[in-house]
């Protein structure tokens, strides 16, 4: 009779508790990246207060992102440790924390301390741990509850954006920041959400393919060999260590995946090219001809095809026909971002521009979505929580440049048209590179 192996593997329901962790993680988007971007209304009346420059005020809201992704690998790195849930919590009040002290600033010098880095360490250590519970949850429906989760940062800005402004008419720039600080306390609640998933014994052969079996017993025997542990034996000080520091080894060998490695460095590139459109669009916009009134509503339908993007896409990779084919899907989104981006300088009339933001919104929502989902479905489950603070951390670079940004956005038309071809050329590269991936 054959022996029949088990190993503890987490189900996921796709549904259930697990659309309460999808309502959670909207949430917690709304309050990490929604806020993040509306930070930046805030930043005329910073530079009049504090009377200081473009640059140096510019670097508030850089600040905010870029330590957000910086520390990502520590969101990812507690949420393994102890729990998602305390994660979420934790950074949920120092998020809220940085935002209140924030309001009591007499310098650049405190908000750089309080908005820019306490608060930016509070939203990573919400927002990697809050993904990845999705990803726990979901399977055959994975792309869908990703797209509705990160639809809120769209849907949170849209909505947030005209009500900051009016805070900040009604109660000043400090109570504007002090009522966002008890806004984004809600993240506490969010990670009492995050409820952890029970692990049962299921037989293998109906859970785990061939494929993975093999990877999951030569994993398992790489760690005993390795453990200087012995069942039946006390447990030492240094044979513990000796076992943390492999069962580390073991959370992060997905660095030995050649697929996610290109997947890492491709977005060192994607991650710079696709914040240019946010920054430019406007004043280029303005530099054609375009009225004031008709540049902000572009980037209104950025933001709101976006979230069509996010939730439609999604939809449409969890069908059968295209699931083995997400992470060419990822591609396409990506490539055609970079082609609406090549073609910008042509189009010099706003007739011309709203097709423009009509599909690079809805590929932009597409990738957005997606990147999580193909990060699981190179590394799986297991280390998605690591590997997507690995992802958000390789793009932390390009988000030191923002400032620089702004400042270029204000100058030449050449400027702006030579930046956007800069663009396209990062997205060429990205997709000629993770092309080795997808069809390996």
């Amino acid at each position: 009779m054959a022996q029949t192996n088990k190993v503890p593997v987490a189900v996921p329901p796709d549904g259930g508790w697990g659309w309460m962790i999808v309502a959670g993680c909207f949430i917690v988007t709304i309050c990490t990246r929604a806020v993040t971007r509306c930070i930046s209304i805030f930043f005329v009346e910073f530079q009049m207060h504090f009377a200081q420059d473009y640059s140096k005020t510019a670097w508030i809201h850089s600040l905010v992102d870029c330590t957000t992704m910086l520390c990502a690998p520590l969101g990812s790195f507690i949420g393994n440790r102890l729990s998602c849930r305390f994660a979420v919590i934790l950074g949920g009040f120092m998020a809220s924390t940085g935002l209140i002290l924030s309001s009591f600033a007499t310098s650049l010098e405190n908000l750089y301390l309080s908005l820019g880095v306490l608060t930016g360490i509070g939203f990573a250590l919400c927002y990697t741990p809050a993904i990845a519970m999705v990803g726990k949850y979901f399977c055959k429906r994975k792309s869908l509850a990703y797209g509705v989760a990160m639809s809120g940062s769209g849907i949170g800005t849209f909505i947030l954006a005209p009500v900051v402004q009016h805070l900040i008419e009604l109660y000043s720039w400090r109570g504007a920041l002090l009522l966002l600080g008890g806004f984004v306390a809600n993240l506490c609640v969010c990670g009492a959400l995050m409820r952890p998933i029970t692990l049962k014994e299921e037989q293998l052969s109906g859970v785990l393919s061939v494929n993975e079996e093999n990877t999951y017993n030569k994993q398992q025997n790489n760690l005993n060999s390795k453990s200087a542990c012995k069942p039946g034996q006390p447990i030492r000080t240094d044979c513990l260590n000796r076992c943390v520091f492999f069962q580390s080894l073991q959370e992060y060998s997905f660095f030995l995946m050649p697929d996610f490695m290109v997947l890492a460095v491709s977005i060192l590139f994607l991650a710079y090219g696709c914040s240019v459109p946010f920054v430019y669009l406007v004043p280029y916009a303005l530099n054609v001809g375009v009225s004031h009134q008709n540049s902000a509503f572009l980037m209104s339908i950025l933001g709101v095809i976006g979230i069509v993007g996010n939730i439609t896409f999604g939809w449409l990779t969890d069908r059968r026909c295209l699931k083995k084919y997400r992470y060419f899907c990822f591609l396409v989104a990506v490539g055609m971002d970079g082609l609406c981006c090549l073609l910008i300088p042509t189009l010099q009339s706003f007739p011309l521009l709203v097709p423009f933001s009509v599909l690079y919104g809805y590929f932009d929502g597409a990738y957005v979505a997606l990147l999580p989902v193909v990060t699981s479905d190179i590394v799986g489950t297991q280390y998605l929580s690591s590997a997507l603070g690995v992802v958000f951390f390789s793009s932390c670079y390009t988000l030191s440049h923002q400032s620089t940004n702004r400042r270029l956005a204000s100058g030449s038309n050449r400027h702006l048209h030579c930046c956007l071809h800069a663009q396209w050329i990062f997205h060429d590269f990205q997709l000629s590179f993770a092309g080795v991936c997808c069809f390996d």
